[in-house]
């Protein structure tokens, strides 16, 4: 790489992450101006205006909505994530939720709370009031989960191991994910057969037009009686008018989330954390290095890997000069791309090519340098929206 590349971070990125862009090839910082790259975590680029000069963009965590990913996709420019890499602490919040409701600790704790510590008659008001705390274990209890990614997975693994019996549904499930998804694990045919059989019901879906209010008015009454609703996904993939009627008529009998809400916060039945569920010091290096890693590899060598818009490729270099093309993914796309470079009198060494929805990227090595004309050829094609060109040293 002859110029430095330069990374426009726009929050607290963990420093095992940013330590994986060595400083003699990278520009690293807050204020870099006409950036390569930027690593986000919660900001919000959606209001920003992103330079023309960004090709690629990575959020240290799994979900993007905070990235205009659908106007990116339209540059050219690939959104990555880290998927799985906080999936243990999420794991732990849902298991640490489920034992604090089905052992009414919030309310317990606020008990204790109010206890003069100096009243003679102190121990007697422990033993007295205890009983309005009595709970339940988790062991021979059913829970439902929504959503059977790494996430899930690990969820009904530790709730196996807890002695639960459970129940997932997932319509999408990976390859990668059934493999990882324990024997024991009953498989529900919809939401609404977890909502009507679970006594904890945990969701770990994203946030799309599909999932937006999952847990609605019309579902909300299904749900067990006295059942606790954990949501560790998204704010909106529950209603949460929804989940209050349900609490108030006692119907619902915790709900656990990590978005504090205004219609809820404060009420009795409401266990909602402030945004914790990858707030964890592995979690944050986890993320961090893996978008990093991710990042780098996509710069140098144009390798695509967990990215949320473009397909997965990953090509080993046979060759010194690689180009990298993303396009839109229409008819002959790849045969304008092969014989523009055949009119040029370059000779392909090696080609991947795949799609992913309306979107098409394509890796070639070629025996020589390539001509700025050339590039600048095949960034003519009609539906082409990058063309990058990765010569290695």
């Amino acid at each position: 790489m002859a110029e430095a590349l330069r990374v426009l971070v726009l929050n607290q990125i963990a420093p095992a992450g940013l330590k994986r862009l060595p400083p003699e090839h990278y520009q690293v910082g807050k204020d870099v101006a006409q950036p390569d790259a930027i690593l986000v975590r919660s900001a919000d680029l959606h209001a920003m205006d992103i330079p023309a000069s960004v090709k690629a963009i990575a959020r240290a965590g799994a979900g993007t909505n905070n990235i205009p990913v659908k106007a990116m996709s339209a540059r050219g420019v690939p959104v990555f994530n880290a998927p799985g890499a906080n999936a243990n602490a999420v794991k732990e919040l849902v298991l640490a939720g489920m034992l604090m409701a089905a052992r009414n600790l919030p309310g317990a704790l606020r008990f204790v709370a109010t206890l003069e510590p100096d009243a003679a008659a102190m121990d007697a008001r422990v033993e007295d009031g205890k009983k309005a705390f009595a709970g339940i274990e988790l062991a021979g209890h059913t829970l439902g989960i929504v959503g059977l990614g790494k996430i899930g997975c690990l969820v009904a693994d530790a709730a196996i191991k807890l002695g639960m019996n459970v129940l997932g549904y997932d319509p999408e499930i990976t390859v990668d994910a059934a493999w990882s998804l324990p024997s024991q694990v009953r498989r529900a045919a919809s939401v609404a057969e977890v909502l009507k059989s679970s006594h904890f019901v945990t969701l770990h879906v994203p946030l799309v037009d599909a999932t937006r209010h999952l847990v609605n008015a019309d579902n909300a009454g299904t749900l067990r009686n006295g059942a606790v609703l954990l949501n560790f996904s998204r704010e909106g993939v529950v209603d949460d008018a929804a989940v209050l009627a349900a609490l108030e008529r006692k119907h619902l009998g915790w709900y656990v989330c990590d978005f504090p809400h205004p219609a809820l916060n404060g009420h009795e039945r409401v266990l909602a954390l402030p945004h914790l569920g990858a707030s964890t010091r592995e979690a944050e290096e986890n993320c961090a290095v893996m978008v990093a890693d991710q990042l780098r590899d996509f710069l140098e060598h144009g390798n695509v890997a967990r990215a949320v818009n473009f397909p997965e490729v990953v090509m080993a270099r046979e060759s010194r000069w690689r180009i990298a093309i993303a396009n839109a993914n229409v008819p002959n796309m790849l045969g304008q791309i092969s014989t523009a470079m055949a009119q040029a009198g370059l000779n392909i060494h090696n080609m991947v090519n795949k799609s992913r929805g309306e979107m098409a990227y394509t890796l070639v090595d070629v025996d020589s340098a390539v001509d700025p004309a050339v590039l600048s050829k095949l960034a003519a094609i009609d539906g082409v929206l990058s063309v990058r060109y990765l010569p290695s040293a």
